[in-house]
């Protein structure tokens, strides 16, 4: 078994870091707890973004969020992707490590895009090998996050909770629950997302996050929310939120933004408001 993330993150609002937001996280450190960065965007060699990120990580704990290892792919996972993730985590030493249930690699080619699942015996035997050798070779824990989602599979033989609670349970990671993805999830699927909260175990969840979406109609008429880290945190997800803080207690919680990047005030008032939120609940 591998050593709990318990403790790594402080419970306190996190940002996904942006590089022009270095000077502005310098100048007031005090603003975020945390930061977030993408495993892909740093696994060169040298460079301007690994000198920043470096000394950021002498101010900050950092999390490290995989996009690319594909763990719910039919073949098997990349090994160089891997052994180059493993050299990142290697010297970072982040407090926490992450990746998405979904696939986004078919036949050798890499699909821009994170794919969603069947939940099915057979897709939850090869996804907790996925995990199982993830976890072998960074030896540390992984937190899985629940997909955003556009439609379910007919073949599903069980809800995407208990799926996540039985690889959990399998493999010994722990799970990250992003809130935006469960009210796009639940609108686009007419589902309650309160429903699926409630039934969350959030004893397994070691790091929260939230993020904006946007509103659209599909082809029958029907309201469509597209995941687009690229807007504030909508009111009804700072609803569940508060409603997850208030089953489970507080976790660290970072603010998504990765599209239309807003000036820093903007991006540190979404932080202040979860803060607020983890401090009410303290």
């Amino acid at each position: 078994m591998f050593d709990p993330i318990e403790g790594g993150l402080p419970l306190r609002p996190g940002v996904g870091y942006k590089p022009q937001h270095f000077s502005a996280l310098l100048a007031d450190p005090g603003a975020v707890g945390w930061l977030e960065i993408h495993a892909e965007n740093y696994m060169g060699a040298g460079g301007r973004p690994l000198a920043q990120l470096r000394h950021l990580a002498e101010r900050f704990a950092i999390s490290v969020h995989g996009v690319g290892l594909s763990i719910g792919g039919e073949g098997s996972l990349d090994e160089d992707h891997l052994a180059r993730l493993k050299e990142l985590c290697a010297w970072l030493n982040p407090a926490s490590f992450s990746e998405h249930l979904a696939w986004s690699t078919h036949d050798g080619a890499f699909l821009n895009d994170l794919l969603p699942l069947p939940y099915t015996a057979a897709t939850l035997r090869r996804v907790a090998d996925h995990i199982d050798r993830v976890q072998e070779v960074l030896g540390r824990r992984m937190l899985l996050e629940n997909p955003s989602s556009y439609l379910a599979f007919a073949e599903a033989e069980m809800a995407e909770v208990e799926f996540l609670q039985e690889i959990a349970g399998k493999t010994g990671c722990r799970l990250l629950l992003d809130v935006n993805n469960v009210h796009v999830s639940a609108v686009n699927q007419q589902m309650s997302a309160e429903a699926y909260i409630d039934a969350f175990p959030l004893d397994m969840v070691g790091e929260l996050h939230l993020g904006g979406h946007h509103a659209d109609i599909d082809d029958m008429g029907a309201p469509l929310l597209i995941d687009s880290h690229a807007a504030p945190v909508d009111g009804r997800v700072w609803t569940l939120y508060r409603r997850v803080i208030a089953r489970g207690g507080p976790r660290p919680t970072l603010i998504e933004w990765d599209d239309d990047v807003p000036e820093w005030p903007v991006l540190a008032g979404e932080a202040a408001l979860a803060g607020a939120v983890l401090e009410g609940a303290r």
